[in-house]
């Protein structure tokens, strides 16, 4: 009711309004014109209200068939949950049931199944990383499957594929002591794909072109080892190849290859000796030097003494010789008195003596210096791991195997040249006293003779 009065107070105040100003200007309407104009608006109010109370019906009506449809989807929703319930209930008994009676037929051979299973997962592992799977592919796919299919859906393997578990198994262990031939596409250190005639040998190598090659059990590829092991074992692989069915000593590796990847990442001397970095290549170069010297003075000594030897055997004096010019002196003093000539003589001995052992000094020198040089690359080294260990942490033995490497082979670098140059510093020393005793020995006979003539 207080909407329906609205718009008549609103008509009505809208007419006093327009009457008002009318009244001023014009003559006022009458009141039949008035009463006839709140007639027709009241008849179009009603009108109005007529048509909302009959659209909001017709969507109440809409809404309760709504409503009454989704409590109907509700309710038949719930049954079948209760249906789909007592039917998975059912089923689970069902299966419960089968799975007994399963069991109870298969009986022991379920256990045989799960060992077969095992089996064959082990043995795909095997022949995955097999040099014969090089020659045989193929292998460890047929076992794999046959491991996933009875794991994932519980089937039963036929005869047939448990015949064949124990055919591979036996071929591998007839292959494994044998020595084949076969041909098949090689990866080249280079990166060219070439097919090869490959030599394998057993489970354990496949050698070509005297080189040794690694099988890639995912990619299923035969490629050179880039790094190959030392000289020897090449030679053996050479012999192996050109054999006509001798015996031939061959290096096999019976850890599948963990071994000669091991001796393959071995270093060699030139980078052993490039691990002691600039400390390293100083030390080599006195040592270098020290060998020179020695070898110098071990030539050197080793002609004056074989001279010496001789002019001992002669009585004609020569000045090629130590001893000779030494001699001399008694022919150029043949008047001076015993101690005159003693001077002299001793005065030429000490001429000699330097030329007998000159660079010794040198040689001693090094074989003092070079372990000194070893002790501060080591030093070196342990600063360079201690800054690694600050910086990185200990997580990461690489980080620290420079460092390391650097003070390990400077020590051995160092000791390696001190200790033959310090055995040539004494052999070379003896060999100098030596001569320098004969010398004194054959001085003391001269003045002794002359002693005697008086």
């Amino acid at each position: 009711m207080k909407k329906l009065f609205t718009p008549i107070i609103a008509l009505i105040c809208a007419t006093l309004f327009s009457v008002g100003v009318h009244a001023a200007n014009e003559r006022a309407l009458d009141l039949d014109a008035l009463l006839k104009q709140l007639e027709q608006g009241q008849f179009a109010q009603k009108q109005e209200n007529a048509q909302r109370e009959k659209e909001f019906v017709a969507q109440r009506t809409q809404q309760d068939n709504v409503l009454r449809d989704t409590t109907t989807q509700r309710d038949n929703a719930l049954d079948l949950s209760e249906k789909l319930e007592t039917q998975f209930e059912e089923n689970e008994f069902k299966l419960a049931d089968l799975n007994e009676a399963l069991t109870n037929r298969l009986g022991s051979l379920k256990e045989l199944f799960g060992v077969l299973q095992q089996v064959s997962g082990d043995t795909k592992n095997k022949f995955y990383n097999s040099v014969v799977s090089a020659q045989i592919p193929g292998r460890s796919e047929f076992l794999d499957s046959m491991a996933q299919d009875m794991g994932k859906s519980s089937k039963l393997a036929s005869i047939t594929e448990i015949e064949r578990v124990w055919f591979e198994i036996q071929r591998e262990m007839t292959e494994a002591g044998k020595v084949t031939k076969f041909t098949t596409s090689v990866v080249e250190a280079s990166g060219n794909k070439v097919d090869k005639e490959v030599v394998r040998v057993g489970p354990f190598a496949l050698i070509a072109d005297g080189k040794y090659l690694e099988y890639n059990g995912v990619t299923g590829t035969v490629s050179e080892l880039i790094r190959q092991p030392a000289a020897r074992f090449g030679s053996s692989v050479a012999d192996l190849q050109n054999s006509n069915g001798e015996l031939v000593q061959f290096g096999i590796d019976p850890t599948g290859g963990s071994i000669l990847g091991l001796l393959v990442q071995a270093p060699n001397l030139k980078e052993r000796i490039e691990q002691g970095g600039l400390v390293g290549y100083i030390i080599l170069i006195v040592g270098a030097i020290g060998l020179l010297l020695a070898l110098e003075r071990l030539v050197s000594l080793f002609i004056i003494k074989t001279k010496v030897d001789k002019q001992l055997k002669s009585d004609k004096f020569s000045d090629s010789n130590p001893l000779g010019r030494i001699m001399k002196v008694k022919e150029t003093y043949p008047s001076a008195d015993t101690e005159a000539l003693e001077l002299h003589l001793t005065e030429a001995i000490l001429g000699e003596v330097p030329k007998l052992g000159r660079n010794l000094t040198i040689i001693k020198i090094i074989s003092v210096v070079a372990p000194l040089m070893g002790l501060l690359g080591t030093v070196t080294g342990m600063i360079n791991t201690f800054q690694a260990i600050t910086l990185f942490g200990t997580g990461d033995p690489k980080l620290m195997a420079g460092g390391i490497s650097t003070a390990l082979v400077t020590t051995v670098l160092g000791l390696v040249v001190a200790i033959p140059m310090t055995l040539l510093y004494a052999i070379l020393n003896t060999r100098s006293k030596n001569i320098v005793f004969i010398l004194q020995e054959q001085a003391a006979g001269v003045i002794a003779e002359r002693s005697e003539r008086g």
